[in-house]
């Protein structure tokens, strides 16, 4: 039985800035881009792996839920309290420079980790941690 990951999803705030970051600033191709009840969800993937998709959905993307909790789940990721996401990449220097000359906020430079990786972390456009991993040679 094989159990392979399909779609994960990451709230956002302003979906054409979460856009421009993510198509133009980590060169992930734009899959879908549906709109509902006034809600947006905008698809994107990494062209190397196109069996996995990243949804960019809004804070709480339920046309149920209270304004009490949509405003909560807004507060929440305005402070960048929301789980982050970890991307691996083949040069972690290389996307460091590429991310932080785009403006993104610094979390971390590039540093060698005790648990095998040299990482990087910033903070996208709405204020979710992305961290870049790139595994250490031996």
């Amino acid at each position: 039985m094989d159990i392979n990951l399909s779609q994960c999803f990451i709230a956002v705030d302003d979906h054409d800035k979460a856009l421009a970051f993510y198509r133009d600033v980590l060169g992930m191709e734009v899959r879908d881009d549906v709109g509902f009840e006034g809600m947006r969800w905008v698809t994107v993937g990494s062209p190397d792996q196109p069996d996995v998709d990243i949804v960019l959905e809004p804070p709480l993307a339920d046309p149920n839920a209270s304004d009490a909790d949509k405003k909560a789940m807004a507060e929440l990721l305005a402070k960048g309290l929301l789980r982050g996401v970890i991307f691996t990449t083949d040069d972690v220097d290389a996307t460091f420079e590429r991310v932080s000359a785009a403006g993104a906020e610094v979390l971390q430079e590039p540093v060698d980790q005790p648990y095998g990786v040299r990482d990087c972390a910033f903070r996208d456009p709405a204020g979710n941690m992305l961290r870049f991993n790139q595994p250490r040679t031996r």
